[in-house]
């Protein structure tokens, strides 16, 4: 799929700004016919977008969270007390991680703390090669590479304190409390809203490259929802004046924070909130990594990010793998 062309992108930006536009009105915009306009209009529809039409009004984005702009996530993070945001904006890639990890293993130069976001992803990734849906202009496909310079063991934990800055970012803009599930999602009221997907490369003891990943449901079109196979939810469910620039900016702010505060002291001071966020506390799960299962109930995380889980009365700390909720006998 080709990214948008100008025409494409000006109806974009012209349904983006509220309330109805006609086609009629499109056309001398664009100085293109009516019947152009939709065709243009059918194809962003095929892209994932919520555009309906309603008789003698003309066309309406269902979507009022905005695309995208640079210079307005830098204007929202320096409003929190930051400086310029190392922020990079395209409109349609594969994975914003994929294309993070083939800058880091081409040695392109990159800053820590660079930020990849877009308005769709083609190949949108979750864990263990899950598919991420990515419809255009709907969600939040964010991507932020940092350096470690205490090798892979000491980014064990990295995702437990990425789970962590995507609450805080969610309490400071929305109130929302989310709840974290291990390893890397972030649930609202039961429901999936938000993952996260750690990628490195380094080695065992020296400087270590990370790519984080963060997708969040923003607003999700019908099309788009029907391709997933659990329970979700979007903020547009929860939230009135959304604003995507807002959200990348308090994003890239809180998790700075977070990670700054990891580097310093790892999880020692993190853990424990996350436990009073684990969304699966006290329930019976199933840990599975692939070639084994094991049962137990959830007793939240150690200090080193791993899972804790009670079978027989013993508790024992899991490093990989991931949990899911199970009815069942113990």
């Amino acid at each position: 799929m080709k990214a948008p062309d100008g025409n494409k992108l000006a109806i974009l930006n012209a349904l983006n700004s509220g309330g109805f536009i006609s086609g009629q009105q499109l056309g001398e915009q664009l100085g293109i016919s009516r019947a152009a306009v939709g065709k243009h209009i059918h194809s962003l529809q095929e892209m994932g977008l919520d555009i309906f039409k309603v008789t003698g009004k003309g066309y309406r984005l269902n979507n009022s969270a905005g695309l995208l702009h640079r210079s307005k996530i830098n204007d929202y993070y320096a409003e929190l007390g930051g400086n310029t945001a190392c922020v990079e904006v395209q409109s349609i890639i594969d994975s914003t991680n994929s294309e993070l990890m083939r800058r880091i293993q081409s040695d392109t130069p990159l800053d820590s703390g660079t930020v990849l976001v877009a308005e769709m992803q083609q190949a949108g990734r979750g864990r263990r090669g899950r598919v991420w849906q990515s419809p255009f202009g709907a969600n939040l496909y964010f991507s932020y590479f940092w350096r470690l310079d205490d090798g892979l063991q000491a980014a064990m934990g990295v995702s437990i304190a990425v789970g962590l800055a995507v609450y805080d970012t969610l309490k400071a803009l929305y109130q929302l409390d989310v709840e974290l599930k291990w390893p890397n999602d972030i649930y609202l009221d039961g429901k999936k809203l938000a993952g996260v997907l750690v990628e490195l490369d380094g080695q065992l003891q020296g400087p270590c490259q990370l790519v984080i990943g963060i997708g969040i449901n923003v607003h999700m079109p019908d099309s788009a929802s029907q391709h997933i196979d659990q329970a979700w939810t979007d903020l547009s469910q929860h939230v009135e004046g959304l604003e995507k620039n807002k959200l990348v900016a308090y994003l890239c702010f809180y998790l700075e924070q977070r990670l700054a505060q990891y580097r310093q002291t790892g999880l020692n001071d993190m853990y424990k909130q996350w436990n009073q966020l684990n969304a699966f506390a006290g329930q019976c799960v199933e840990l599975n990594t692939g070639h084994r299962s094991w049962r137990g109930i959830c007793e939240g995380i150690d200090h080193q990010g791993g899972v804790r889980i009670r079978q027989d009365g013993e508790v024992k700390s899991y490093y990989g793998g991931e949990i899911s909720l199970r009815k069942a006998e113990l």
